[in-house]
């Protein structure tokens, strides 16, 4: 079993802000396999689908970002997986739009959904796709988090996204180290 989390905030006004990049991917891999992430779980909206004879969990935490840790921990224990078998998508700051980093391991890095994920779990040997969001010169890091991408952004963040999507349903049945290959670039 497997379980690809996509962080991200609940509400209206969050939808398709930088730092919904990972409720964007993980909606963009349900379209993809054909469900809707809609059962009420683990104070997150999740669905469990079967893919290529694999059970697999799609989880959008409605815990707010910097609560994140507690829906991923909750479903962890519940299903009893280990930590191999879950892959995190959130949004860096310190990646441009357009470019994804694949990890196995590693700091938060300054992204508090993980911060949450790496204390509740206390581990920092997490699977991760970080989707670059880019980071603002004039525009403080909370309020640019919470903003749109802009029009001439756009096209290369749509296919970034697109790129996150399919590096997460590799993750189904492909090892880590294949998945860093193909999409680290």
């Amino acid at each position: 079993m497997k379980l690809i989390v996509g962080l991200g905030n609940h509400g209206d006004k969050y939808q398709h802000t930088r730092h919904n990049a990972g409720f964007d991917v993980i909606d963009l891999l349900a379209k993809e396999l054909g469900v809707s992430i809609d059962q009420n779980k683990f104070k997150a909206l999740i669905k469990m689908v079967d893919v290529d004879g694999e059970k697999v969990i799609l989880m959008k935490p409605m815990t707010y970002m910097n609560l994140s840790g507690e829906a991923v921990s909750a479903c962890i224990q519940f299903y009893k997986l280990e930590l191999k078998d879950v892959l995190i998508i959130h949004d860096d700051l310190d990646l441009p739009v357009g470019k994804l980093r694949i990890r196995q391991r590693g700091s938060f890095g300054g992204q508090n959904g993980m911060r949450s994920i790496q204390s509740y779990l206390n581990s920092q040997e997490i699977n991760r796709i970080r989707v670059g969001i880019g980071r603002s010169s004039v525009i403080d890091v909370s309020s640019w988090v919470l903003m749109k991408v802009s029009k001439e952004e756009q096209e290369e963040y749509q296919a970034n996204l697109q790129r996150a999507s399919q590096a997460a349903r590799a993750f189904i049945s492909k090892s880590m180290e294949e998945i860093m290959n193909r999409y680290n670039r």
